[in-house]
């Protein structure tokens, strides 16, 4: 029996104006949990969503990133930014060296409110679910000019993510 090893800069990526994902780790080569590095560029809200079956884990390589991982006292629609939950948790300024850990069922999001990208390596169970999500949403993001809001939201349902604020990706600059 043999393991893996994927040397710094390979894989398979995948390549958006919003994300850079590498996959790692895969269902491919036996592996319960996919296992990818996200470069996350200034102005990515993933926006705060939640899964019912994922668990997932991140952990900041370089930069720093919003984070939220708890049930608000009161969900709003258009942004997570200011949520706070019944014990007092607020959203975190995480840098290099932090970990996000997010069972199933938990609201949870990332952004990167800095001028700089921000790194990280990001790990989802069960594989391939989240292998297939990005492959899938690389296709919709590479259709048009325009991103098709019924084709992310037919993907999000597949792919066991319930959206409660937008993904926005506002590049600074604009």
């Amino acid at each position: 029996m043999s393991g893996l090893i994927v040397p710094a800069g390979q894989g398979r990526k995948l390549i958006t104006k919003a994300q850079e994902v590498t996959f790692k780790v895969t269902a491919a080569d036996g592996a319960a949990t996919s296992c990818f590095e996200v470069v996350v560029p200034p102005g990515f809200d993933v926006g705060a969503h939640t899964h019912h079956r994922s668990q997932e884990l991140f952990y900041i390589l370089e930069g720093e990133l919003d984070l939220l991982a708890f049930e608000p006292v009161k969900r709003t629609e258009d942004s997570w930014h200011d949520w706070e939950s019944a014990e007092g948790d607020r959203v975190v300024r995480a840098g290099a060296g932090s970990c996000m850990f997010v069972p199933p069922g938990c609201p949870h999001a990332f952004r990167n409110s800095t001028d700089k990208p921000a790194r990280m390596l990001f790990q989802s169970y069960p594989s391939p679910d989240h292998e297939r999500y990005f492959e899938e949403i690389v296709e919709i993001f590479s259709a048009g000019q325009s991103v098709d809001p019924e084709a992310v939201q037919e993907l999000r349902d597949r792919y066991d993510v319930s959206q409660i604020t937008p993904l926005r990706y506002e590049p600074s600059g604009r």
